[in-house]
């Protein structure tokens, strides 16, 4: 671990106003997952009583010395605006995507830093102020599909994707979060960097800080006249779509009994498709969403059907048909 790095009170309130729009967060386990070996991200809680665990100038500073590693929102709910967008892609090709994106952001004067991972790459791109997630995500989207840049979900496993990754937050919703930068990454036990500075925790936070912004006047221009591409509104779009379900053995199927451990988020539990996995796909173990309220019902955010959801679990769905001619 990089034990050496300190990090200054003056750093830390760097960090806090490019990055933090909220004060939830989420903390990545220092433990490997008995079963997967993944090290998951949860919400702390307070013991005893449940409540929720505020991100303190403490907590970023021991994220930013590697003590520990912290998952930021993207959304602040009170507002439905975001400090910054980012766009992550860990798939083959992704770094190609990424300075594609980057090279065309530049070319609208918006400044995109690059920020090294595990298996790809994170762009981020800060805001003037906080502006409206749904107008961020209108630009970015419409700009990737204008470059033939893939974007994870309507139909396809890989792709980028785009925080924040709702357009607006129900009460009590949190949204996904994403790692936050500069910190240690305790799978690897390794600090990724931004391109374009040293590697060191001042130079670094320099380099950002220097970025042009993102104005709310060039935003509104980026965006005039175009809507969410409508594969990706959810406006249009529910949670959780109703699938049709197939009695086996005289019960219904239920999807939770056949995947790996799930987390609550939000009104879902997500968990790995298993479609997904099936081709190398859904790294995050979020691609599959199942309702709380009703368990029966299951969507993949990447686009896998529900055929290929049972199939990849070797249980398929048989479209039997009775003499009458009904399906069952």
């Amino acid at each position: 671990m990089d034990s050496a790095i300190k990090a200054s009170s003056e750093l830390v309130a760097q960090y806090r106003r490019l990055f933090v729009n909220r004060l939830a967060y989420t903390l990545q386990s220092r433990r490997p997952h008995a079963e997967t070996g993944r090290h998951y991200y949860f919400r702390p809680k307070v013991r005893g009583t449940g409540g929720e665990v505020p991100l303190t100038d403490g907590m970023l500073h021991r994220h930013l010395e590697g003590s520990i590693t912290i998952g930021l929102y993207a959304i602040n709910p009170l507002t439905q605006r975001s400090k910054w967008v980012a766009i992550d892609a860990d798939y083959d090709g992704a770094m190609e995507d990424l300075l594609k994106l980057q090279h065309f952001l530049r070319e609208d004067d918006v400044d995109a830093a690059l920020e090294m991972s595990r298996r790809g790459g994170h762009l981020w791109i800060f805001m003037e102020k906080p502006a409206l997630a749904r107008d961020c995500r209108i630009y970015i989207y419409n700009l990737a599909l204008g470059l033939g840049v893939r974007i994870k979900g309507a139909g396809l496993a890989e792709g980028i994707e785009v925080f924040p990754k709702h357009d607006e937050l129900k009460k009590g919703e949190f949204g996904n979060a994403l790692r936050g930068p500069l910190g240690i990454h305790r799978a690897t036990n390794r600090r990724y960097w931004f391109y374009g500075a040293d590697y060191s925790l001042k130079n670094q936070l320099h380099f950002l800080a220097s970025l042009r912004k993102v104005s709310a006047a060039q935003l509104r221009g980026f965006i005039e006249g175009k809507t969410m591409p409508a594969e990706f509104d959810q406006a249009r779009t529910p949670a959780v779509q109703d699938q049709p379900f197939v009695r086996a053995s005289g019960r219904e199927f239920r999807i939770l009994e056949h995947v790996g451990t799930a987390k609550k988020l939000g009104r879902n539990y997500v968990t790995r498709c298993p479609s997904c996995a099936d081709s190398g796909g859904d790294h995050g173990g979020d691609n599959l969403a199942v309702s709380i309220e009703d368990p029966r019902k299951y969507r993949c955010w990447a686009g896998c059907t529900k055929e290929m959801i049972r199939l990849a679990l070797g249980r398929p769905i048989s479209y039997r048909r009775s003499a009458g001619g009904k399906g069952l």
